[in-house]
């Protein structure tokens, strides 16, 4: 009875390994296709199976184009030294979403940066925002301090209510 159960529990073992084997095996089972019959199985000629697998996207933190820096030609700041961090925060009484906007300088050689023009879209608020914090000119285009200099490694911040969140990137800066 005992080399029975043994008996059984190894057949057992070995069909669940078949099984997983087949499972990890299946490009259906990895990537939504329909198994062994999945056309993204590729059969070369020496009897090799290669797995012809969709290109992934990375994800970015933050924005999604983010510009990088060129400091190559004596650039002494971009766009780019300007973070933005954007967040819902605690709703007004009146259950209108607010948010919180964070703009830092986080220019690596040491410069102040002026005249920050933000994409804003029609921007308004249900509260009200400090105009020498931020404000929008014309549609698509706000400033930042005033068009004064944030200072290197300074935050400016504000928040807002509105019923949804203002996408908002830098689109022009001017170095000090």
């Amino acid at each position: 009875m005992r080399a029975a159960a043994v008996i059984g529990t190894a057949s057992l073992l070995f069909v669940g390994v078949v099984a997983a084997v087949v499972l990890l095996c299946s490009p259906g089972f990895l990537n939504g296709g329909h198994g062994f019959m999945d056309s993204r199985l590729l059969r070369s000629g020496e009897g090799n199976t290669t797995l012809a697998a969709a290109h992934r996207k990375l994800l970015v933190r933050g924005q999604e184009n983010v510009e990088e820096p060129n400091r190559i030609w004596g650039e002494k700041c971009s766009r780019s030294d300007i973070v933005i961090e954007h967040g819902p925060t605690a709703p007004l009484p009146s259950g209108i979403p607010t948010y919180t906007v964070e703009i830092m300088n986080v220019c690596v050689t040491g410069c102040n940066i002026s005249h920050i023009h933000l994409t804003c879209g029609w921007f308004s608020s249900a509260t009200l925002v400090n105009p020498k914090v931020f404000r929008r000119l014309r549609y698509n285009d706000c400033l930042v301090n005033d068009g004064k200099p944030l200072v290197n490694g300074g935050t400016i911040s504000f928040e807002y209510a509105n019923t949804f969140l203002y996408p908002l990137k830098v689109s022009s800066v001017a170095c000090y």
